[in-house]
């Protein structure tokens, strides 16, 4: 039998450290989880995209009675992007939460298809893309979404 040993490297740091840029863009996450529309989970989730451009856009989860309709903050922001500046690549995303009035302390990870869909996004670019994970206590920054799905499943899987 053979082993693989797979290793990630996420750097720690508080908000403070963050570039002007980053400040910017998890200003704008925590902003989007006051757009989230959470009445079952009352975990309301914000997401804010850097594009190329200049332009940040963003998304917030959108929860629905019957639950696997509702979509995440991520997703939400990704695919607004994908609508409305269709060729601008992403640069970064932040994410943050909060529940029950107060920002999480704990940072906020994306879910799996989450993953799957940011994935596609830095395959279609050609580009990695800087994922910004923030907590009241600091802030987890990895410099691709491939740190975060080791092993994935790509378009590369499909030709």
């Amino acid at each position: 039998m053979k082993e693989i040993n797979l290793s990630t490297k996420i750097a720690v740091y508080p908000l403070e450290e963050c570039s002007g840029t980053e400040k910017k863009l998890i200003e704008a996450a925590k902003n989007a989880t006051h757009r989230a529309y959470a009445p079952y989970s009352g975990f309301s989730v914000g997401a804010a995209l850097l594009l190329e451009n200049g332009e940040i856009v963003s998304g917030s989860n959108q929860e629905n009675a019957a639950y696997p309709s509702g979509l995440c903050a991520e997703r939400t922001a990704v695919f607004y992007a994908n609508s409305a500046f269709p060729d601008e690549k992403v640069v970064a995303i932040a994410i943050a939460a909060h529940h029950k009035g107060a920002y999480t302390t704990d940072v906020i990870t994306p879910c799996g298809a989450c993953r799957q869909v940011l994935l596609e996004t830095e395959n279609r670019f050609q580009s990695p893309m800087k994922v910004l994970m923030y907590s009241e206590k600091g802030v987890y920054m990895a410099n691709s979404i491939r740190d975060l799905l080791p092993l994935s499943f790509g378009d590369e899987m499909l030709r």
